[in-house]
């Protein structure tokens, strides 16, 4: 059996983690999810390999929640059934289904476990691209499809948390070049250094109670109106 891990599996050790105190309410929601029966939408355009499939699932202690026939129209059964994890079971997967597969990570992500019978590298690297989490080839193992799906999904979260955090980043980034820009107009405007210009910034902030970048940017905006006139 070939694995094949998506792009989490260069990131596994770069995860990061919300740090938070747990309350009461916490400690009692993380019990909930733990318990919570793992959803599954199975996508398999062979009604007796996916009967075989769902059977190993369900033993597995996952609930399949619907069975597609393709993935045309994927992205709106899972805006409908919010399923948990996706789980596409296919000898070749073609285009149109790794489309669905790259429309389903951009608008609504879930950790996407691919069985197929397709070994050839050039399939197989389209579908990690599309957002594949997992890429099996040569054979479902029912006795490891616990394990698969399991190691999928850790791998998705600890993706998508890591790109949270770095688009955190990135938007921060994006804010101080704003800053940035609207202490050079106060500085040449007013003649204030650079520090006074940040505390004019911040003073004008506090006082109506908006966020310093949103005052930089009407200072900006402002003064772009002022030059063109």
């Amino acid at each position: 059996m070939l694995l094949a891990l998506s792009r989490y599996e260069s990131i596994w050790s770069a995860g990061v983690q919300p740090e938070h105190e747990l309350s009461t309410a916490d400690l009692s929601q993380d019990t909930q999810s733990k318990d919570k029966v793992p959803r599954v939408m199975l996508v398999d355009d062979q009604p007796a390999r996916a009967a075989i499939l769902e059977r190993a699932l369900t033993d597995a202690g996952y609930l399949v929640i619907a069975r597609l026939p393709s993935a045309a129209g994927l992205l709106a059964q899972v805006g409908q059934l919010n399923p948990d994890v996706i789980i596409v079971d296919m000898d070749s997967p073609d285009r149109d289904t790794l489309e669905h597969m790259a429309l389903l990570q951009r608008d609504l992500p879930r950790p996407v476990v691919m069985f197929a019978g397709s070994e050839d590298e050039e399939t197989m690297a389209r579908a990690i691209h599309a957002g594949v989490s997992a890429y099996v080839v040569d054979g479902l193992q029912p006795s490891r499809v616990k394990a698969i799906v399991n190691v999928a999904i850790t791998r998705f979260r600890e993706y998508q948390a890591l790109r949270d955090e770095l688009e955190k980043t990135r938007c921060q980034l994006a804010d101080r070049r704003v800053i940035e820009k609207a202490k050079g107009v106060l500085m040449g405007r007013r003649q204030l250094t650079e520090e006074q210009a940040y505390q004019m910034l911040r003073r004008t902030a506090m006082d109506r109670g908006q966020r310093l970048v949103e005052v930089a940017k009407n200072l900006i905006t402002f003064s772009d109106l002022l030059e063109g006139q």
